[in-house]
C-alpha cells in the first residue's frame, strides 16, 4: 500500500438537493461514518474527496510536530500512546526475566529515556569510530570500514541485503543495489528547479553545521561538505530513476563473485562479503544496477582516500545524529524534517523513542502490544473479510473479457496460492543472545542493529522462512509480498476507521475491505503480475494478454499524469502506477464483495445515505488528511502513492458503480468518458 454528529437539514444544501439520496433520513442511525466530516459546500460529483472528508480536514489542522495529518496518523498516534504505556510499565521494573519481551522493552526504553546520560555523552559514542576513520591509510582499509558501516545499518557506497532470489524464491542470496546518497532521491541532486537548488544549498549547510558540531572549524567543514556533495552527486548521476527501479526485470542481474570482481575490481567482493559477515552458502549474488557499481568503482579510483574518509565521516555522523545529544538531534530535525518536510516542531522524545523501539526490537514490543490491545475476534472477522474478497476476485477473473483462458488459469492459481497473515506472526523472533541493558542507550542501539543484521544474513543458505513478517504488529499499514505471494494485515490497522466491529458492512467494506482488495490487487499490478504463484519472477502471461493489460494501465498513467498537485507539480503516473492499479482494484473488488452482503442487497438508508453511498463515504474517509507543501513537493519525487485526494477521486471516477450511487452526470468534473475509464480487475 505501502490511507459523522450532524444536525438535521444541513446535509441538504442547495448544491446537492438534486440528489434524492442526500436527504436526511428519519430512520436508522449509523456507526463509523461521522456526517460532520462532510463539506456540503462541495458537490460530491465535483470533488468527492473534499465533499466526503472536507469537514474533517477543516476541523483537523496539521499539528506542529507533523508533516501530514490524517486518519492513518491519528491511529498511529493512538498506537504510539498504547506502546508508550507498555514501555513505561515494562521499564518500571528491573527484575524481568533476562531475554523476555518485558526485559528487552523495559531496559531499552529506560536507556532511551535517560536524557541526562545522553546529553552528558554528547558525541562521545561515535568518537572511537571517527578515530578509526582518521586512521585509514589506503583503499583496502577504506573498504574495510565501508563493510563495518554496513553491519550498522548504513549504506555507504552501495546497499546490501540478504533476501529471496526473485527468480528462485526458495533461495536466500546476497543482493547488492545502488545507494550511497543521503538526500531522499537522486533527483534532489540533479534537477534544476528552484526547490531542488534550494534543497542542495540547505543540504550543504546542514553538513557544515553537523561537522562543526562535531568539532571542525568552519573552513574545514565547508571544504569537506563540498567533497561529500561532489561524491554523492556522482553516485546520484549513476543511479536509476524510481520509475526505472519499478521494472523487476531491469533490476535483476545474477552474477558470481568472479563476475562482480570483473565489473568492480577495486572492491574485491569475497573479502568485502567476509568483512560483512556473509558466511552462509551461496553460489551467486543478485545485482540490482550494474552501471551504478561500475561508476562506483570509477569513483573509488578517482577520489583520494582522504576525500572518501570525509564521505564516511559524514555517513557515520548522519547515521548517529538523531540519537546523540540534543544539538545533533535538533540539527538533524532542522534539515530532514523542517526543510524537506515543512514540519514545525520536533515530536516529543517519547514518540520518537516508541518508533525507535519498534524498529529495533519490534517483535518483543509487538508481543506485549497484541496481548493487551488486539482482541482475538478482530483476527477472525478480518479473516472472513479476506476470504470474501478473494472469492469475489476469483469470480471476476473468470468474467474478464480481455484475458485469455490460459492466462486466467494461471492467474487463478496465483490467487488461490496467496497466503494470508492477519494480526501478528505465528512465530515471534526470539532475540536470543541480544544484550540490552538499562544504562547504555547507544550500546543498546548498536547491539540491536547488529543482532538484526545477523538475523538477516543468517538466512542465507537456509530454507526460506515463510512465517516472517516485514512489519511489526502495531504498524498502521498493510502489504503484499510478491516473492512470498502473501498479503499481510498487522493488528495496528484492524481498528476504526478501517475496521469497526460495531459498524455496518458498508463501513467495513469501504474501509478495511478496500485495503484488503488493494493488497490482493498488488499481486496483479504492473509489477506484481510478473511474479507467479510461487513468488518467482516469471512472465506467465501470453503476449497478447500483456499487451491488453498495458493498454488499460496506460489509461491510468495518463489519468494521473494530468493531476496538478502543487503549482506546476503533477502526479507522476508512471511512478504511482502500481498503487493506482491497486487502489482501483481494491475499491472495485471490495464493492462487489459488499454487494453480496445483506446490507449490500438492500436499499435501506442510514443517516440519509444509501448502502452504496456509505461504502464510498467510508473509502474517502480512510484517506482524510492534509500535508504540508514541502512534504508534498518531496513526496511527488519519492512516493509511489498518489496524494490522498487522487487516491479517492482517481479510482472512483473510473467506477460506474460510483456514478450510479451519486448520479454523476457527463457535465460533472468527476465524470470520465467511457473510453477513458480504466478497468483492469
Amino acid at each position: 500500500m505501502n490511507k459523522l454528529v450532524f444536525k438535521s437539514g444541513v446535509f441538504g444544501l442547495a448544491a446537492i438537493l438534486s440528489l434524492n439520496s442526500c436527504t436526511q433520513s428519519e430512520g436508522k442511525k449509523g456507526v463509523g461514518i461521522n456526517l460532520a466530516n462532510i463539506d456540503s459546500t462541495v458537490h460530491p460529483c465535483h470533488d468527492f474527496y473534499h465533499h466526503a472528508a472536507g469537514g474533517w480536514i477543516k476541523a483537523n489542522p496539521i499539528p506542529e510536530d507533523q508533516v501530514r495529518w490524517g486518519t492513518f496518523n491519528i491511529l498511529n498516534d493512538n498506537n504510539k500512546k498504547n506502546l508508550f504505556n507498555i514501555a513505561e510499565e515494562a521499564s518500571g521494573k528491573s527484575d524481568h526475566v533476562k531475554g523476555s519481551p518485558e526485559q528487552l522493552v523495559g531496559d531499552f526504553w529506560h536507556s532511551a529515556m535517560d536524557t541526562a546520560s545522553i546529553e552528558a555523552a554528547g558525541a562521545k559514542p561515535i568518537e572511537g569510530e571517527m578515530k578509526k576513520i582518521d586512521a585509514i591509510k589506503n583503499t583496502e582499509e577504506l573498504l574495510a570500514y565501508v563493510a563495518q558501516l554496513q553491519l550498522w545499518g548504513a549504506s555507504p557506497m552501495f546497499g546490501f541485503y540478504a533476501g529471496q532470489d526473485p527468480k528462485n524464491s526458495e533461495v536466500v542470496v546476497p543482493q547488492i543495489y545502488q545507494a550511497g546518497i543521503s538526500l531522499p532521491d537522486r533527483d534532489n541532486y540533479l534537477k534544476d528547479d528552484a526547490r531542488s537548488k534550494q534543497i542542495r544549498d540547505e543540504y550543504v549547510q546542514h553538513i557544515i553545521r553537523m561537522f562543526q558540531l562535531y568539532g571542525m572549524d568552519k573552513a574545514q567543514a565547508e571544504k569537506h561538505a563540498r567533497t561529500v556533495m561532489e561524491i554523492e552527486t556522482s553516485l546520484a548521476k549513476a543511479s536509476m530513476t524510481r520509475v526505472e527501479l519499478r521494472d523487476p526485470f531491469k533490476t535483476y542481474n545474477k552474477v558470481s563473485i568472479a563476475d562482480l570482481d570483473q565489473l568492480t575490481p577495486v572492491l574485491s567482493w569475497r573479502k568485502m562479503l567476509d568483512r560483512m559477515e556473509v558466511t552462509g552458502k551461496f553460489d551467486y549474488l543478485v545485482l540490482g544496477q550494474p552501471e551504478f557499481l561500475k561508476e562506483l568503482n570509477a569513483q573509488i579510483n578517482s577520489n583520494s582516500t582522504d576525500r572518501w574518509k570525509m564521505y564516511l565521516k559524514w555517513h557515520l555522523l548522519s547515521l548517529a545524529a538523531n540519537v546523540l545529544s540534543n544539538d545533533f538531534v535538533m540539527e538533524d530535525f532542522r534539515f530532514n524534517n523542517q526543510v524537506l518536510g515543512g514540519q514545525k516542531q520536533i515530536q516529543p522524545r517519547w514518540k520518537r523513542m516508541v518508533q525507535l523501539t519498534d524498529g529495533m526490537i519490534g517483535d518483543a514490543l509487538g508481543q506485549l502490544y497484541v496481548a493487551k490491545y488486539f482482541p482475538p475476534d478482530a483476527k477472525k472477522k478480518a479473516d472472513e473479510l479476506v476470504a470474501n474478497l478473494i472469492n469475489v476476485y476469483r469470480d471476476r477473473l473468470q468474467t474478464l473479457e480481455w484475458m485469455s483462458a490460459e492466462t486466467k488459469k494461471k492467474a487463478e492459481e496465483k490467487l488461490n496460492a496467496i497466503t494470508r497473515k492477519i494480526g501478528y506472526p505465528e512465530k515471534w523472533k526470539s532475540y536470543e543472545n541480544l544484550e540490552i541493558s538499562r544504562d547504555d542507550f547507544f550500546k543498546n542501539l548498536m547491539n540491536a542493529t547488529r543482532w538484526n543484521y545477523k538475523f538477516m544474513v543468517d538466512q542465507i543458505g537456509k530454507p526460506v522462512d515463510r512465517t516472517q513478517w516485514a512489519m511489526t504488529p502495531p504498524t498502521v499499514n498493510a502489504y503484499y509480498h510478491p516473492l512470498l505471494n502473501e498479503i499481510v494485515f498487522p493488528a495496528g490497522i484492524l481498528q476504526p476507521p478501517f475496521f469497526n466491529a460495531e459498524a455496518d458492512d458498508a463501513v467495513n467494506y469501504g474501509g478495511i475491505g478496500t485495503v484488503i482488495g488493494h493488497e490482493i490487487t498488488h499481486g496483479f499490478d504492473d509489477e506484481g503480475r510478473n511474479y507467479d504463484a510461487k513468488g518467482n519472477l516469471n512472465n506467465w502471461w501470453l503476449p497478447e494478454d500483456s499487451a491488453k493489460f498495458m493498454q488499460r494501465a496506460k489509461l491510468i498513467v495518463d489519468q494521473f499524469n494530468s493531476y496538478t498537485v502543487l503549482d506546476t507539480l503533477f502526479v507522476n503516473g508512471e511512478l504511482t502506477l502500481g498503487e493506482n492499479i491497486a487502489d482501483l482494484g481494491g475499491v472495485a473488488i471490495s464493492f462487489a464483495a459488499f454487494k453480496r452482503t445483506k446490507q449490500g442487497k438492500s436499499n435501506q438508508q442510514i443517516d440519509g445515505l444509501s448502502p452504496e453511498q456509505r461504502f464510498f463515504m467510508s473509502y474517502a474517509n480512510i484517506w482524510a488528511g492534509d500535508m504540508r507543501p514541502e512534504a508534498v513537493a518531496q513526496r511527488i519525487i519519492t512516493d509511489v502513492h498518489a496524494p490522498a485526494k487522487y487516491r479517492v477521486n482517481g479510482p472512483l471516477s473510473n467506477l460506474l458503480e460510483f456514478y450510479k450511487a451519486f448520479d454523476v452526470k457527463e457535465s460533472d468534473p468527476m465524470y470520465r468518458p467511457d473510453s477513458l475509464r480504466a478497468k483492469i480487475w
